[in-house]
């Protein structure tokens, strides 16, 4: 791992917590950029795609940040516990930004629509359907990504370089969803700051898959196919 990464990180981290402080000023101001728009007319709706990628991405990085947690006390590898001490402190950040934005627009932090909904054609209030059913599905997966309650239990029971690959892997599947959600929110939410913070995801996490993808070719092993 090479200071420029590490340095790129802290930008896009910084960048992130600029971005969560301008959507809480802007809030308490009741203006939009000098627009003179109303802070009701801005306010997403529940059915939004900025409130369903604030929640729905609030549950995928809280499971990173729980498995970036188990592989810090499976392994001794420097490597793989800075990545995890990273990633644990980002998604962290970043969710607690995102739960924010929703108690700064009075909406509640879950919904009886499918995750993903508002990422189908027309959103929820159009028939739109995410990838599963509102509740937790049989083998504990969510979203795009999301390891299942199985795959948790045998990163407990990992230890040292099986615990390191297994975590890279799940990680590596996690961050894909990850970066299809960020880009589907780039593309559809209404909120500037929130459309760079998920672009912001989608940039950091691109260049940890390709971190991960070298972390595990030196132990080798490979992502899932």
């Amino acid at each position: 791992m090479t200071r420029t990464y590490w340095a790129a990180v802290t930008a896009v981290v910084l960048a992130m917590l600029f971005a969560a402080g301008a959507v809480t000023v802007a809030a308490g101001n009741g203006n939009d950029g000098g627009s003179g728009a109303s802070a009701a007319s801005r306010t997403p709706g529940e059915d939004s795609a900025d409130a369903g990628f604030a929640r729905d991405m609030s549950v995928h990085h809280q499971q990173a940040v729980e498995m970036s947690f188990i592989v810090r006390d499976r392994t001794k590898d420097e490597e793989v516990r800075r990545l995890a001490y990273d990633i644990a402190n980002t998604q962290a950040n970043q969710r607690g930004m995102m739960l924010g934005w929703l108690d700064l627009w009075g909406l509640p932090k879950v919904s009886s629509d499918e995750p993903m909904a508002w990422m189908a054609e027309g959103g929820p209030e159009h028939g739109g359907h995410g990838s599963h059913g509102a509740h937790e599905v049989s083998d504990g997966s969510l979203m795009p990504g999301m390891a299942t309650r199985a795959e948790l239990a045998k990163l407990r029971e990992a230890d040292g370089k099986e615990a390191e690959i297994l975590y890279l892997q799940l990680m590596t599947d996690h961050h894909k969803g990850g970066v299809t959600m960020a880009q589907g929110c780039a593309d559809r939410c209404e909120v500037g700051t929130e459309r760079s913070l998920a672009q912001g995801m989608v940039d950091a996490q691109e260049s940890e898959l390709a971190l991960m993808a070298d972390l595990l070719k030196a132990r080798g092993a490979a992502p899932r196919p």
